[in-house]
């Protein structure tokens, strides 16, 4: 019973920290402020998280089926993404890449191309799809990833940190697709692996002292860089790869070592509902949140918004708005997370109750998308 217990608690753990992730990234995009990425990386923890549920998967089931599975549950809401903002970037004038190039909108090896400039609703929309590049290698890898990891635990997480303090002088963050591409899969590596860890135990056998101290010092390296080298974006880490990876690390490593009670979730309905609803819509609001703020702000310039006085007016305005799309997509467009983990469609975002699932654990709805955020968004 009491192994029960924990699992439960564990996954309400991770569902609310997936939930503060995804509130954070849609907070960033809308405000750009700097600092919240700071406060709570949210793509590190994402990631870490997806490493975590990876390796449990790969324990129960051979790795051509986990692989599958996860596969099949994240490529529909891309596909059904691309036949929404690929006709609208072609009407407005775009001159679409070597077809090729096209086939990302399909299997997202690199980030799908777009049109480009600003306030473009489709590089908006497509410049967070990095994330899906970088889930989709770290996926493919996993079963490869996870026996390295096994074999030589500590090697295998600094090796990626090694090889960016190699690459440090290269701009990874700004050179060409493929580039990018390694940047990032290299960057959130370390948290993808730190998952495994906490998957198998190995964070649990280490003091919470030796924790924080080790999660410190990555915390005042990365940020000791940053503030040696501030670069265009103020406090960002993002054009700084290995100094970004640290960071996450450090937060990571806290953050998967704790195992707080969530007995209070339980007891809190609307925070339930809440917490269910952001992580069963997960991979609709981040495919179409940079999408519906680039339209919110489209309606802020039509109704004159930015031109009041009131700050806070402003910001209550805006919100409001760019929630209502928010929302009006999530209906609209959430029920295809339904059909790709193959439950029944619903409008309804947050969960069915758990007993609807006790006799047959393979309808259990599996997480996708531990993530969010991006070069557009972290």
């Amino acid at each position: 019973m009491g192994s029960v217990t924990n699992a439960k608690a564990r996954d309400s753990y991770f569902d609310t920290l997936r939930a503060v992730a995804i509130v954070r990234v849609v907070a960033y995009h809308s405000f750009h402020y700097a600092v919240l990425a700071l406060v709570f990386p949210s793509m590190g923890v994402m990631f870490a998280l997806g490493g975590s549920l990876m390796a449990g998967s790969l324990d129960r089931s051979d790795g051509a089926t986990v692989i599958r599975g996860r596969v099949r549950r994240l490529l529909p809401a891309l596909w059904v993404m691309g036949i929404v903002l690929v006709p609208l970037m072609l009407l407005a004038g775009w001159h679409r890449p070597w077809w090729p190039g096209m086939l990302l909108w399909v299997v997202p090896l690199a980030t799908p191309p777009a049109s480009h400039g600003l306030g473009d609703v489709g590089a908006e929309g497509a410049g967070v799809l990095w994330y899906l590049a970088t889930y989709l290698w770290l996926v493919l890898l996993s079963p490869l990833l996870l026996r390295l990891y096994r074999r030589q635990r500590l090697l295998s997480i600094a090796v990626p940190l090694v090889a960016l303090a190699l690459l440090h002088t290269m701009p990874l963050a700004t050179g060409n697709n493929a580039v990018r591409t390694v940047g990032e899969v290299l960057t959130y590596l370390p948290c993808w692996l730190l998952g495994f860890a906490h998957r198998d135990g190995d964070l649990r056998k280490l003091r919470p002292l030796w924790i924080g101290a080790l999660a410190a010092a990555c915390v005042a390296v990365s940020l000791g860089w940053l503030l040696s080298h501030p670069g265009p974006g103020g406090l960002d880490l993002v054009p700084f790869p290995l100094a970004h990876a640290l960071y996450q690390v450090g937060f990571v490593l806290v953050l998967l070592r704790l195992s707080p009670p969530m007995g209070w979730l339980e007891k809190v309905p609307l925070a339930k509902r809440v917490v269910g609803a952001l992580n069963n819509r997960a991979v609709t609001i981040y495919l179409w949140h940079n999408v519906v703020i680039t339209v919110a702000i489209l309606v802020g310039d039509r109704l004159e918004l930015w031109d009041l006085h009131q700050g806070a007016l402003i910001y209550v305005t805006f919100s409001a708005i760019a929630l209502s799309l928010l929302a009006a997509a999530v209906l609209a467009l959430g029920w295809v997370e339904d059909l790709a983990a193959k439950r029944p469609p619903r409008l309804r975002p947050w969960p069915v109750p758990r007993a609807r699932h006790a006799a047959d654990p393979a309808r259990a709805p599996e997480r996708v998308l531990t993530v969010t955020g991006g070069g557009a968004g972290r």
